[in-house]
């Protein structure tokens, strides 16, 4: 099963006092994203690791015909309800890592930095390529290889303590597990070709691969992103069936 850090209460805090920094469509790469996404009038949408729901609101406002989120985290799904009141939007618990879907049930399937929890995402993969009509849409975000890559050797001390020292392994792919917002929080890395080959041997075709980076104009209003721009942080991927 995948660890559900989200209803671990310091993760869960911790991740709720970042996203307070701005709403859904105020995250950098939503121009990115919004601009990969096809016409969801009349559509049937899924979204893989809803969270808060936002994209599920998002998509009903672009007049999706009806929206399943799915979350491991009682406590996401149980704020995403607190934000939502419309009757188009079914929120569920799920594992992705387990998930069975009705059979050409949905045109678009959605995930936003939800796979990188994922000990193998072909299962997932595979589940959605059925899940989907023919012509149907996955679009999906993920954390840069680039950025899980990093493995943890040891600890070199500062002027606050100890600090963790890691160096890049890209090419060895498995479970990194790293302290952000609380302890040994468990992610998975693989390359980008990986993830690419799973996605064409499940049968989808590959439609925009986006090593996302922020704009000059993000970086003025905002210089925190300077460092965004030195590496990618995340890949935005769609495909088609």
């Amino acid at each position: 099963m995948t660890q559900n850090i989200y209803d671990n209460q310091a993760f869960f805090d911790g991740y709720a006092q970042l996203r307070s920094q701005f709403d859904f469509e105020a995250a950098p790469e939503w121009p990115a994203i919004e601009m990969m996404l096809p016409d969801l009038c009349g559509k049937q949408v899924i979204d893989l690791g809803c969270g808060y729901g936002w994209f599920c609101r998002r998509a009903r406002e672009a007049c999706a015909a009806g929206v399943v989120g799915i979350d491991l985290s009682e406590k996401m799904l149980s704020r995403a309800r607190e934000l939502t009141n419309d009757n188009g939007i079914c929120y569920q618990r799920g594992d992705l890592s387990l998930l069975t879907l009705p059979a050409q049930a949905y045109d678009l399937a959605y995930s936003q930095l939800a796979t990188h929890y994922l000990p193998d995402i072909v299962p997932l993969i595979t589940a959605l390529y059925e899940a989907l009509r023919p012509g149907g849409w996955l679009i999906f975000t993920t954390e840069y290889p680039i950025y899980t890559s990093p493995v943890r050797k040891g600890w070199i001390a500062d002027d606050e303590g100890q600090r963790s020292w890691a160096v890049n392994n890209y090419q060895n792919e498995g479970d990194r597990v790293n302290n952000w917002l609380a302890d040994e929080v468990v992610k998975y890395h693989r390359t980008l070709g990986a993830t690419l080959n799973v996605l064409m041997n499940a049968g989808f075709t590959l439609r925009h691969v986006n090593e996302w980076g922020p704009t000059t104009e993000q970086i003025d209003t905002n210089p925190d992103l300077v460092e965004e721009a030195k590496r990618p942080m995340m890949v935005l991927i769609s495909a088609q069936c």
